[in-house]
């Protein structure tokens, strides 16, 4: 029997309106996820451009790990068979930094992937609150953890999603119309028919591919995704 895939995906394409930014770390997450994978007993690829997966492997992989940004060329075909890999449980979606800020003409990836960016308005170090200290995600930080990254902030948000992280409003300020009065979730969980989906923002900095607390925050995310732990 195959040993069960994870598909990274990491394509950088333009916006509906002008080009994206390319995230400088993309070839450190491959090379993180495909060691998270390999604890996870799956064998890893990494792929730049979608237009190189068939739909039936789409829909066949076990984990489907997204860092992409801009308008992510998936055919028809391929969303069909990611969101029914998704519903049916054969495929968990392990959503990282940018992933929000992609599909934006894709009705149904806001859903798939829990909510859609709207903009980024601090890079700082800020505290995070852990919200759900018992996910595997996050239990290893404590009550709290201080990291710096953009932070965020989303509309759309699912309500059924389980937040795990959560930035304090009362730090994150310019002293003008982004000065916020609720804590931002940053990083959340939940289920998609019979699937399972976690999602971070955090990501940004090379130091986060470095840092063993973030890596453990994606090991985590992974085996929650896959039903290993609740």
């Amino acid at each position: 029997m195959a040993t069960p895939t994870l598909l990274h995906v990491t394509q950088v394409a333009p916006y509906r309106d002008g080009p994206a930014g390319v995230h400088g770390v993309l070839d450190q997450s491959a090379t993180a996820v495909g060691q998270l994978a390999e604890s996870a007993g799956l064998t890893s690829r990494t792929v730049t451009d979608v237009r190189a997966i068939e739909p039936d492997e789409l829909g066949e992989v076990r984990v489907v790990s997204l860092f992409t940004i801009g308008e992510t060329p998936w055919t028809s075909a391929q969303r069909g068979a990611l969101l029914d890999g998704v519903r049916s449980g054969r495929t968990s979606v392990m959503a990282i930094h940018s992933a929000t800020d992609s599909c934006h003409g894709w009705d149904e990836y806001g859903q798939l992937v829990g909510a859609r960016f709207a903009g980024h308005p601090w890079t700082q170090t800020c505290t995070l609150d852990v919200i759900d200290p018992g996910h595997p995600a996050v239990a290893h930080l404590g009550r709290t953890w201080s990291w710096h990254d953009e932070v965020y902030t989303f509309a759309g948000l699912r309500p059924d999603a389980r937040v795990l992280l959560a930035a304090r409003a009362s730090e994150l300020s310019d002293g003008g119309e982004h000065t916020p009065t609720t804590e931002y979730p940053l990083s959340w969980c939940f289920t998609e028919g019979h699937g399972r989906v976690f999602s971070t923002s955090l990501g940004h900095f090379p130091h986060a591919w470095e840092c063993p607390d973030y890596l453990r925050h994606l090991a985590g995310g992974l085996d929650w995704a896959m039903g290993t732990t609740d």
